[in-house]
Order: C-alpha cells, then structure tokens, then sequence
C-alpha cells in the first residue's frame, strides 16, 4: 500500500446530454457499458443521495473513458454544470490510489484543506443490480476542473472482460494533456495532490509520470506508466494540430495507445483523422465530444 497515486485511473469527458457522445464514442470504435446514474455524498458525512449525472464508459485493459453528462436535471450535479457552462468536453481527470486513508493523511500533513475522503457508487448494468464503489479525494476547488485521486472497492464490476474488447483495439489509457496560463502552479498542484515530483517538459512545459501498479487500472493489470503533460498555450498547436482553447486552464485531449500499431483505427478513421508524428492519429475534438483524442501505436 503506498501514499501516492499510481497512474492514470480514468478521464471524465463530460456535456450535457449523453446520447450525442455514446454516438460519438461508439463511432470511434469504443465499446460503452450501460447508463449509470451515480449516487454520492455532498460531504463526508451526508447521507448517500441520487444525483443528476449518468455515464456511460469505455474501459481499457489499463484505464478508462468516462462520458458524463445530466441525466435527471434538478438533482445536485457535484458541479457538473458548472464544468459544462465552460465548455463541453474533458473536465475529469482521475488518478488512481490504493490506500485512501493514507493519502488523506499525506495531505493534511502537507496543508491541503481536504475534509474527508469522498464516496461514490452507481450500479454497474442495472438500477437494482451490482453497485460500484470508490472513495475519492478531490482537490478543492481546482480551476483545471475535477483532479481527484481515486480507489475503486470493486474494480472486478468494472473491468469485465467483455466490456475490454473494442473494435479499435484501444488497450491502455496513456496520457492526459493539459494547458495552462501557468503550467508551473497547476503542476504544483497535481504534484501536491499525487504526491509526486513534477519534471521539466518541452516547449516550458512539465510532465507528471505515474510508476504504474498491479491491480489499480484494472483486475490483475500490470504496471504501466502513464503521464500527464502540462503546456503553455503557445505549444498547444505542435501538440494538437487545429485544437482551440476555448478557455484556460484548460484539458485539451488524451492519448490511447491501440494493441495493434493503430491498424484498426486506421481502417475506421479513415479521412476523419489527423496524421501525427510517430504514426498517431489524432480525431479532433468536433468527432470526440469537446476533446482531442490521440490513438498511439
């Protein structure tokens, strides 16, 4: 058990309704488990309530793609709209812990004003079926959008073997990209959260690199490193070719790596994507739901 985040758990692309990006993802070749709507505390003492959000997600043999949206407007929404009202597209990044306790620990010591570990649940293929379950640890208030840490107390609900298969051949969730006004405080502040040290980048940049861990991106998944990279404005364009900043701080895009050098995404993207150095594809944010997403060999 350890005090720091592991890797990349998932990425939330969020709007307001969710037909338009199950349609987009399932076109991109994803394989989606069913709507869920979540349930969680407004505080850590509260009591467990329905809420407004549902997904819907893509799981990766290492990670997973979120696609959340409102399901039942008027119910709280844990400041969903509010991420919306910016712009739609990514606003969650997630990174995975195995000791919750722990890590709330760390961060007290360190001076982050955390009140508790966070609780959510959803069902996992019906409303009276299964429950998922994972505490989290959010940073308050962070303008990048949601940065939390993350346990799941049930990954075996989540990563069942025939949600892994996908006409793409997306297998590992790789990396996060995100650009800042100042790449050097909201790294700080992903290096406070995970705590783990931040690295010179390109173009004034830095990257933050997960070491990877068995069992916390999936049920019995190997180590993997994956990364966030931070960038200023101005490297965005080298970056993600064509990609506008709708407003700052702002999560650009991610990456997946495919298991078959980008063969199948190739045939299914043909004319849609972007060619990039290195034989990635790039669809841009007009066919993924707000946010660029990179397919890497």
């Amino acid at each position: 058990m350890t005090d720091t985040a592991l890797a990349l758990d998932h990425v939330g692309v969020c709007n307001f309704e969710l037909g338009p990006m199950t349609a987009a993802y399932e076109a991109l070749g994803f394989t989606l488990s069913p709507i869920a709507q979540q349930s969680g505390k407004r505080t850590p003492d509260s009591p467990t309530e329905r809420m407004a959000t549902g997904n819907r997600c893509a799981f990766l043999r290492h990670g997973y793609i979120e696609l959340l949206a409102i399901v039942e407007p008027g119910r709280w929404d844990n400041r969903l709209s509010e991420f919306v009202g910016r712009y739609g597209g990514l606003h969650i990044l997630a990174m995975a812990m195995d000791d919750a306790e722990a890590n709330l620990a760390r961060l007290r010591r360190g001076g982050v004003d955390i009140p508790g570990i966070a609780h959510l649940e959803r069902p996992v293929d019906k409303p009276d079926g299964p429950r998922a379950r994972f505490s989290r640890l959010p940073w308050p208030d962070a303008p990048e959008g949601r940065l939390q840490l993350i346990q799941h107390h049930t990954p075996e609900l989540m990563w069942q073997p025939h949600l892994l298969e996908h006409a793409n051949k997306a297998d590992l969730l790789k990396e996060l990209i995100l650009v800042s006004p100042n790449p050097a405080e909201s790294g700080a502040r992903l290096s406070r959260l995970t705590g783990l040290p931040l690295e010179p980048g390109a173009e004034g940049g830095f990257v933050l690199r997960f070491p990877g861990g068995a069992g916390v991106a999936g049920p019995n998944a190997p180590a993997m490193e994956t990364r966030v990279s931070l960038l200023p404005p101005e490297a965005l364009p080298a970056v993600l070719p064509g990609v506008e900043i709708p407003s700052l701080p702002f999560l650009a895009g991610f990456v997946v790596r495919t298991s078959d050098g980008n063969a199948a995404v190739a045939r299914l993207l043909a004319g849609k994507a972007v060619e990039l150095p290195g034989g990635r594809l790039m669809v841009p944010p007009s066919l993924a739901a707000g946010a660029a997403l990179v397919f890497a060999p």
